[in-house]
């Protein structure tokens, strides 16, 4: 099965790293960002399956970004930790309010958060339907969970970086990524390449798209997208 993905939005970098260590620990894959703006943009690149988020974080605050994060069609439905200092009953039912989903008092025991995070995850599995692990535009099919791509039921080939990048374009048709979003979602933040890395990629997954390689267009000046309305 693919690896659900978890974003971490935490300002403290002791604890991201030992929420990133122990995440990965039991087979997740980690994203972080470290103030509540740069955490809305990963939410909406990342496409995460769970989100841990601290409420006391710079830029915009928890409470903000967790409204905002039930306001964005492509992350409503997306499970929602709050870590936070805040123990009082009035701070959770505020967290609550706005869209929690579970709330963690610091300090807390990494083993309890775990199993925080595995309830939320199976609980979205259990009312999730298949179509966000299965999508189809302009006769392309992804599948996340066999991590495959297909075309008129014939399967194609794809890189795991370019199944990372299509997948990050079909499932937010006529969003313009630009290269510096693109290369976080295929290569991974930390990854070290130039951003001109992403046209290669491109050129390579049009290749393989063939008579269909329209379907991903370029941005002039900014990066690529999938065709609206595939």
């Amino acid at each position: 099965m693919a690896k659900a993905k978890i974003l971490i939005i935490e300002d403290d970098r002791s604890l991201i790293g030992v929420l990133e260590y122990n995440l990965h620990n039991v087979g997740y894959e980690v994203f972080c960002a470290t103030d509540g703006q740069q955490g809305l943009d990963q939410a909406r690149l990342q496409m995460p399956q769970l989100i841990i988020l601290d409420l006391m974080i710079p830029v915009v605050d928890g409470l903000e970004v967790c409204r905002r994060l039930r306001s964005i069609p492509e992350t409503v439905k997306i499970p929602i930790l709050m870590l936070t200092a805040k123990g009082e009953e009035s701070d959770q039912l505020i967290g609550f309010s706005v869209g929690a989903d579970d709330y963690v008092v610091k300090p807390f025991s990494v083993k309890i958060l775990l199993e925080r995070v595995k309830s939320l995850l199976r609980r979205q599995n259990q009312t999730q339907t298949i179509g966000s692990d299965l999508v189809t535009r302009g006769g392309v099919t992804i599948d996340r969970i066999k991590h495959r791509v297909s075309m008129a039921g014939e399967s194609i080939d794809l890189t795991p970086s370019e199944f990372r990048l299509l997948d990050t374009l079909i499932r937010q048709p006529g969003r313009a990524f630009d290269r510096s979003e693109l290369i976080d979602s295929a290569l991974g933040g930390d990854t070290l390449v130039l951003e001109r890395t992403i046209d290669v990629h491109i050129r390579s997954l049009r290749k393989k798209l063939g008579e269909d390689n329209k379907l991903i267009q370029t941005v002039r000046g900014i990066g690529y997208r999938f065709r609206e309305g595939s």
